[in-house]
């Protein structure tokens, strides 16, 4: 009898997961990927810029595991809503949980929750299409809006804002945000870092990549640019040198102005009934390392706020969850008995996206070790589970339905490879749902 597994989530974790089963497994396996969405490809499909196809290019690889005959696709199944861990534990082997950091951190300062006040992963979901997000979420009304957060996603959200439509509309991105882009009133967009140029998260790629922006003038302060210190290694002196040319140079007269800024952090987002301001406080490192505040302040009169100060995952119902670090307990991907986790559920937020391939390997290689030699028992099948609770899974046949739609929809609209089809409802249609 195969080794029968269930993977939570179709993001690159939880596909390089069901690749290590099918690749270390000594017996035959069969593994589920289950997705709560009708689409697989997580942060790939809806936290990738759309103008970053080299990186969603991954896709293609992910797709090939898809296709394996060992893996199987269950699209539009939510532990929790539609099965329980028991369920799973009824049904499998093993659950391996693959979900993700889903959220931002917030910064903790007054103001935050105001209308106009928002996570960067919201941002960048709904200029990805993901169904969570409603298309006219964003209405970019306001003519200065600020990054909070010097990491490649905050990268992303300005190079997005600073693009012009028509630079993006040969992407995948969903042709109602696209229209609202074409609207934006966005002229000046800041970027700011608590800390120096050299504590920087962003890589030398993507910083390289704003000073290509022909919509906007990038601007660094030269007092802001100084870094402290020395003998930084080769990405983080690539960083420094790249900020400090930016420095030395005069705008252009670009019809969108790009601040890039260090050495300030938020102390309160202003307003009464929407965002009128953010304060921030200017600051410098104490002896120990650590970021302090000198006193000094200053207001930036922006409409909109977006935090990128880090991912963060949130609990699953039925599974252990660490409060203190965000994350699954575990020890080399075990959680409890025939439960393993991978991803950044597992280790936090940290590396890229092919980091998950080595991490997975290791859940992996820790779930076959506690299987070995066990005796194989009959299952529930879960589609009698799901049956149960009149739940259809969207099969990976039906995901290339949708993918052919926007495929179509592309042709239609003259635009690119692929245009983003919006919301669940129209995804079921592309699967010939009602």
């Amino acid at each position: 009898m195969a080794l029968h597994v269930a993977v939570i989530g179709s993001g690159p974790a939880g596909i390089y997961t069901a690749e290590a089963l099918v690749k270390q497994s000594a017996e035959p396996v069969e593994v589920d990927v289950l997705e709560r969405l009708p689409t697989p490809y997580g942060l790939v499909r809806y936290g990738v810029a759309p103008d970053h196809t080299s990186i969603k290019s991954i896709a293609n690889y992910l797709r090939r595991v898809l296709e394996l005959p060992q893996v199987r696709f269950l699209g539009g199944v939510e532990l929790g809503v539609h099965l329980s861990v028991a369920d799973l534990l009824a049904a499998y082997d093993a659950v391996i949980y693959c979900t993700g950091a889903m959220v931002d951190r917030r910064l903790g300062i007054p103001g935050e929750d105001l209308p106009g006040s928002v996570a960067a992963t919201d941002f960048v979901n709904w200029y990805c299409g993901h169904p969570d997000v409603d298309p006219g979420r964003f209405t970019l009304d306001s003519t200065e809006v600020a990054v909070i957060g010097v990491g490649n996603v905050a990268v992303d959200v300005v190079r997005v804002l600073a693009k012009t439509a028509e630079e993006l509309r040969a992407t995948d991105v969903p042709h109602d945000v696209l229209e609202r882009l074409a609207g934006s009133q966005v002229k000046v967009i800041h970027m700011i870092g608590r800390r120096g140029p050299e504590h920087a998260k962003f890589t030398l790629k993507e910083l390289r990549e704003l000073g290509e922006l022909a919509n906007a003038d990038v601007c660094v302060r030269p007092d802001e640019a100084v870094a402290l210190g020395g003998g930084f290694p080769r990405q983080v002196q690539g960083n420094v040198d790249v900020l400090r040319s930016w420095a030395a140079r005069e705008p252009e007269g670009r019809p969108r102005r790009l601040d890039v800024r260090f050495w300030l952090r938020p102390v309160e987002i202003l307003g009464d009934e929407r965002v009128e301001g953010l304060r921030l406080e200017r600051t410098r490192l104490s002896d120990d390392g650590r970021v302090t505040g000198t006193g000094e302040y200053e207001t930036l009169p922006v409409g909109m706020v977006l935090r990128s100060v880090g991912y963060q995952s949130v609990p699953l119902p039925g599974v252990p969850f660490s409060e203190e670090s965000m994350t699954v307990p575990n020890e080399a991907g075990r959680v409890r008995d025939r439960e393993y986790v991978a991803g950044w559920l597992k280790r936090g937020p940290t590396g890229v996206i092919g980091t998950n391939k080595s991490d997975a390997a290791e859940t992996v290689r820790t779930l076959l070790s506690d299987l070995a030699g066990r005796e194989r028992v009959a299952h529930v099948p879960v589609e009698e589970l799901l049956a149960a609770r009149g739940v259809r899974p969207v099969t990976y046949e039906e995901w290339l339905g949708i993918e052919a739609a926007e495929e179509e929809l592309a042709r239609t609209l003259g635009r690119g490879e692929r245009v983003k089809l919006v919301g669940l409802e129209a995804m079921l249609r592309a699967c010939g749902r009602a």
